[in-house]
């Protein structure tokens, strides 16, 4: 095929609304029948913007399951057909289809000892099979909460109930789903958010089925309840669930609790509760460590890179940086690892650590309140050693046209403002002329390296105060 109408084809291609039904055959191909019935089934074409897709999904958790796994690569599928498309946007949209839910629940039938209430809302509450001990990475921070748990799956333990606290994205899901893995063979395990408990069990009173309620949550070997603090001031929900608690604990059943705080820091439940709580294993997870930090980084770039086929290069440079300023959770850290390895497989190229840490910079505490446009100009002016006033004038001399356009494209890049807004700060430029600078930029970035150093440096000063660090 010529050049010309090979070019002609592309182009289109890229005219043609997006074939949903083809994409979906693709993602059915490429990730898996099981996959794709599980979860991108599920998924409905809305409408194509200019440069993105919208999407729709039922509930939230589909949504945050399928972005936080399959996202990167149904990007990759969709931009086989239509490469102007360069990212997906999810809305939710509730179904009301009873057929299409109770088909749905029958995906998982292998796992006939994982229990999960049987309607729209909890269908798709089952433990994660992700989530396992041995990829769950510990570290003096954890130690005790991963032995205890240990020893809980391998029924070996006394610890009942055990009591897992810590703050957000500490790693306590992880724990709780791992114990429903190692003893879902062998018992019948209810896994279940708090959140909920507290769904069904009000859904229940509606109903009037009070009693079926009460037979399902008490006749389970195992039961995980996830985030228990969200049980606090609902009486009537943990009057109910202080009698499963205990008819649970009569019958020889385990009971493992997540919470993020200490039993006796629990605010508005019934004491009674926490000290039922207390009286078992009480263990937390703590923020983690540099050593601990360092090895999850690792571990997780070298999972992604196995993931796509050893595509990903991210420096040791940068996951050291990662591992030293990421201190918040784990879950942040794993979420940094992400953002850092889609802008190298978007951009298809290694990011340097300036790049990084525009990537990162919320996640860095580098707050937008932080970056204001006189803190941009007057780094630019004192950069290229010239006046304010003479950034902010009529004046198009060329020693002026540079500076000017380099303040306007970190202005745009770096702040939230729009073109006009942007504009009325550069002595009321027209939005045109805004547009016009940030295009020159980024076509002299693509030609000039003199010029992405340029912008890397004064990226350096404005957000972190140092300069020449790249």
């Amino acid at each position: 095929m010529s050049n010309n109408n090979l070019s002609k084809n592309l182009n289109h291609t890229s005219s043609e609304a997006l074939d949903w039904t083809v994409v979906q055959k693709d993602m059915k191909s490429k990730l898996g029948s099981d996959i794709y019935e599980s979860w991108l089934r599920k998924i409905d074409y809305v409408e194509e913007m200019s440069n993105y897709v919208l999407l729709s999904v039922s509930t939230r958790f589909i949504r945050d399951w399928i972005t936080s796994r399959y996202l990167d690569q149904i990007l990759q599928i969709i931009k086989k057909y239509k490469k102007d498309l360069t990212r997906i946007e999810f809305k939710i949209i509730e179904r009301n289809s009873e057929n299409e839910n109770h088909d749905n629940l029958k995906l998982n039938e292998n796992s006939e000892n994982v229990s999960f209430i049987k309607d729209t809302y909890l269908q798709y509450n089952r433990i994660d099979p992700n989530k396992r001990f041995d990829n769950f990475i510990t570290g003096t921070s954890n130690k005790l909460a991963y032995e205890a748990s240990l020893k809980v799956s391998e029924n070996i333990s006394h610890y009942n109930p055990l009591y897992i606290y810590g703050g957000v994205g500490m790693g306590k899901t992880h724990l709780l789903n791992s114990i429903g893995l190692s003893l879902k063979e062998k018992n019948k395990v209810m896994f279940i958010s708090a959140e909920r408990f507290m769904y069904q069990f009000v859904k229940s009173i509606k109903s009037n089925d009070m009693v079926k309620f009460k037979e399902y949550f008490r006749n389970t070997d195992i039961l995980l309840i996830d985030d228990i603090q969200f049980m606090n001031g609902k009486e009537a929900m943990q009057e109910e669930f202080f009698h499963t608690f205990n008819a649970l604990l009569d019958k020889g059943s385990q009971v493992i609790i997540s919470a993020d705080r200490a039993p006796n820091k629990l605010s508005r439940i019934q004491d009674r509760i926490k000290s039922r709580f207390a009286g078992g294993l009480v263990v937390d997870v703590q923020k983690p460590d540099y050593e601990l930090r360092k090895k999850i980084v690792k571990q997780k770039t070298e999972e992604l890179n196995i993931f796509y086929s050893n595509q990903v290069n991210i420096s040791e440079e940068i996951q050291k940086f990662i591992s030293t300023e990421i201190t918040t959770s784990i879950r942040e850290l794993v979420g940094a690892i992400n953002r850092v390895v889609s802008f190298s497989r978007i951009y298809s190229k290694v990011p340097n650590l300036s790049e990084v840490k525009v990537v990162l910079k919320d996640l860095l505490n580098i707050g937008e309140n932080k970056v204001t446009i006189d803190l941009i100009q007057s780094t630019v002016c004192k950069f290229f050693k010239i006046s304010k006033n003479e950034m902010l004038s009529a004046r198009r001399s060329r020693y002026l046209v540079r500076p000017r356009q380099t303040a306007i494209y970190l202005t745009k890049i770096l702040t939230s403002k729009s073109l006009p807004e942007i504009g009325r700060e550069f002595s009321n430029r027209d939005h045109t002329t805004i547009i016009h600078s940030v295009k020159t930029i980024e076509k002299l970035k693509e030609k000039d390296p003199e010029m992405t150093d340029n912008i890397n440096n004064l990226k350096n000063q404005i957000l972190y105060n140092k300069e020449n660090e790249i």
